[in-house]
């Protein structure tokens, strides 16, 4: 009897996965830790893994569609053997589930695959077209145009009938110098309707959940970087020889997990919602710092966590960081490691971002968002002086954290960052 491989539930908030590729053929013979196809799930893409031993005699998916959690992907057995597409049915709660599942696969990571970035298509101005199509162009500005390295259709032509000439190719390849004039002749893009990726609609959903279901309130303050930015200036050239670089981000996520002991109560998560109907409401207080950290990807972000951040020292962190952030823009992650956080991390002060307010990131109750340092003047003993300062904006959820509790979430971790070396203990 074949065995049916159906889709895995590989995260928490997963209900349908995108079959990106298939690896294998119908027909092609199949043994146990082969990878049968790529699978994007709502935070990564990953290789689909058999533990039968046979040929794979049915793909009842297409490379490229939406499979819900439970449908079948494949069936392997014997060389010839025919096997009829398993029927989908609906359990109590409503989610979908194959009639006969069996845990047939597993997955691993896999390489992102190359994505091919096709040039927008601009449409050029009705003028500058003969009836078939052909742009109307002189033969002098048509060898100019391939000197200049000027696309013609996308230059409106000033001669007779909109014919292009001379002029108006010089015109174009001095555009950009005058302001990029050459961007106004055209669309930036092209027109075009694209359906959102399987990550871009997990995060879509989540965020209006996030947004419209949690009352967020928001509290900033102004932290002294300039002793942060010394010590890790101090270390780094010291350590430069053992390859050491600690980044301003890995002493925030360390501060991070530093404040959540002193005032743990920022350490919990809201569970249960009885306005619907869904139980008794409680809230979960967390023993451990799971401190995860938004990195941006390919259409969207993911965020790693780095467990029990609480008990890793700075230079630990910082090793962390960095591999799960290299791996994260790869889509390496296995799920295990941006699942599980219970606070967030969210920094853009690389992008020149000096403060903004971020969206809480279910279910932890508490959001940070870091900007840019800056020199400003400030006020030291009653003088003016040129301090550096960075912007922190703490997101919480009213729920579980109140106002209080929040200001003194912030001010433990000012002192850590203020105070930098107690971050080495």
């Amino acid at each position: 009897m074949a065995q049916i491989i159906e889709m895995p539930k590989l995260s928490d908030t997963m209900t349908d996965g995108v079959l990106v590729k298939w690896l294998k053929q119908e027909g092609d013979a199949v043994k146990s830790g082969d990878m049968l196809a790529e699978v994007e799930t709502d935070k990564a893409t990953m290789e689909l893994e058999t533990f039968f031993d046979g040929t794979l005699v049915k793909l009842f998916a297409a490379a490229g569609s939406r499979v819900p959690i439970g449908a079948a992907l494949c069936a392997i057995g014997k060389p010839g053997e025919k096997v009829d597409t398993p029927k989908l049915t609906t359990d109590g709660g409503g989610q979908k589930t194959a009639e006969t599942p069996k845990p047939a696969a597993s997955v691993a990571p896999a390489p992102a695959s190359p994505i091919s970035v096709l040039p927008a298509a601009i449409s050029p101005p009705p003028s500058a077209l003969a009836p078939a199509g052909r742009v109307k162009i002189s033969p002098l500005a048509k060898k100019l145009a391939a000197e200049k390295g000027v696309n013609p259709s996308q230059i409106t032509g000033s001669g007779p009938g909109g014919r292009i000439v001379r002029v108006d190719v010089l015109a174009a390849a001095n555009a950009p110098a005058r302001g990029g004039a050459l961007f106004a002749a055209g669309p930036i893009q092209e027109d075009k309707v694209v359906p959102v990726s399987n990550m871009r609609g997990i995060i879509a959903k989540r965020l209006l959940e996030s947004k419209t279901t949690i009352p967020h309130f928001y509290l900033d303050i102004e932290v002294n970087a300039a002793p942060l930015l010394e010590l890790r200036a101090q270390l780094n050239a010291a350590l430069e020889a053992e390859g050491v670089k600690l980044s301003v981000n890995d002493f925030i996520l360390k501060a991070a997990a530093g404040a959540l002991r002193r005032v743990p109560a920022v350490n919990c998560s809201w569970e249960g919602a009885p306005s619907t109907g869904s139980g008794q409401a409680a809230i979960r207080h967390h023993g451990a710092a799971h401190v995860s950290f938004a990195v941006a990807i390919e259409d969207g972000l993911i965020t790693p966590v780095i467990r029990d951040t609480h008990l890793k020292s700075l230079f630990a962190v910082s090793t962390e960081a960095k591999d799960l952030g290299k791996r994260a823009k790869t889509k390496k992650l296995i799920p295990a490691e941006f699942t599980g956080g219970t606070f967030c991390v969210t920094n853009l002060g690389m992008l020149g971002i000096d403060r903004f307010c971020a969206i809480i990131n279910p279910p932890n109750a508490a959001i940070l968002a870091v900007g840019a340092t800056v020199k400003k003047p400030v006020v030291v003993n009653d003088a003016i002086v040129i301090g550096q300062r960075m912007n922190l904006t703490l997101a919480c959820d009213h729920r579980v954290v109140d106002g209080a509790v929040g200001a003194a979430y912030l001010a433990a971790l000012r002192e850590l960052l203020e105070k930098p070396a107690l971050l080495l203990l």
